[in-house]
């Protein structure tokens, strides 16, 4: 199955407000293997893993273990999304669910049944009520995402109008220690621990008129989205989904082809083969993407030699050296003053 990624724009306001709360920017970037400049195009792609990463360090430096929820509350998805834009430009919100579903994917790719699809939410009629259902397979190893999607879209609805759109909110994973705060934003009660998750809703929410933009911006709005799905379908080659799969645990130095294998549902003979028919190794991958990264880091001024040698996966600088001279002909600090020199900085 192909890596899975999440919009720039997405990551880029999760980023944006943990720097509000106090982390540092560059700290975070770091923590989470993302370079900060792929974030300016909001279209742009970021692994998952490198944004679960990136909110659990932003938890962390900003000490707030809610920050997804929070997150939610103050971000609105348009801001962040061009599906948000979509919503806000369809006719009624029947309709906005319609674009979330088909174009879901642009903000966050998730698996639905072992897949990446676009429907991943249903609406279930159940004993007179209606469910909104997240089909997301697997939700407990990412529960920060269950709490930004639904919450988003309850607070998303509160502009439209003072009907409360949620009765009961129902989530898979355990209580993570802040129910106040769940409770605080839903308005509903909330049940840890559940079967699915699923949120029971009004269903009169279901024709409430939205169209805060002219139906013409719908349409062009609707024609870039659909280019951009078709990019990111496009976008999903072998050596893609093992860079994207790399970037998170490289520090750790033991970064193997058996691990990414098996995250990838292949095995090690499979995965060499499509990794050749694309006309590379798992080896060449690493190396190149060791680096390419080397020479962001360096080039960066913001890490030691030393430093840069542990973030791309060399426990001993001494090899991390040899290494650099390899791909470079240059040692790491000739290589280092040559980027200074050329910017103009300090040597």
């Amino acid at each position: 199955m192909a890596e899975l990624t999440v919009a720039a724009g997405v990551a880029r306001g999760l980023l944006d407000l943990a720097v509000s709360r106090g982390a540092n920017r560059d700290v975070l970037a770091q923590r989470a293997a993302i370079d900060v400049g792929v974030l300016e195009d909001q279209d742009n792609r970021v692994p998952f893993a490198s944004y679960v990463a990136l909110m659990r360090a932003g938890k962390e430096l900003c000490g707030d273990p809610a920050l997804a929820l929070h997150y939610a509350e103050e971000i609105d998805l348009s801001e962040v999304s061009i599906v948000g834009l979509l919503g806000h430009a369809s006719a009624t919100m029947i309709d906005a669910f319609a674009q979330l579903n088909r174009y879901g994917q642009l903000v966050v790719e998730v698996e639905v049944e072992g897949v990446a699809v676009a429907d991943r939410f249903q609406l279930l009629p159940s004993n007179g009520e209606l469910w909104l259902v997240d089909t997301r397979q697997r939700p407990n190893r990412c529960p920060e995402l269950t709490e930004s999607t639904f919450a988003r879209m309850v607070c998303g609805t509160r502009r439209f109008g003072d009907t409360p759109f949620v009765k009961a909110v129902h989530v898979t994973h355990a209580d993570p220690g802040y129910r106040a705060e769940y409770e605080r934003i839903f308005r509903a009660p909330v049940v840890f621990d559940s079967d699915r998750n699923a949120m029971l809703i009004d269903a009169a929410w279901l024709s409430h008129r939205i169209a805060l933009s002219p139906r013409y911006v719908f349409g062009i709005l609707s024609e870039h989205a659909q280019a951009l799905l078709k990019n990111l379908e496009n976008s999903k080659s072998t050596r893609g989904r093992v860079e994207s799969l790399l970037m998170p645990v490289l520090h750790t130095g033991t970064a193997g082809m058996d691990t990414v294998a098996g995250q990838m549902g292949l095995s090690r003979q499979t995965l060499f083969r499509k990794l050749k028919a694309e006309g590379t190794t798992f080896e060449k991958v690493l190396d190149e993407l060791r680096h390419a990264l080397a020479q962001h880091y360096l080039g960066g001024k913001k890490v030691s030699v030393n430093e840069t040698a542990y973030l791309v996966g060399f426990s001993d600088p001494a090899a991390f050296s040899r290494a650099f001279k390899r791909w470079t002909g240059f040692s790491p600090r000739d290589a280092r003053q040559a980027l200074n020199a050329a910017a103009g900085g300090e040597t």
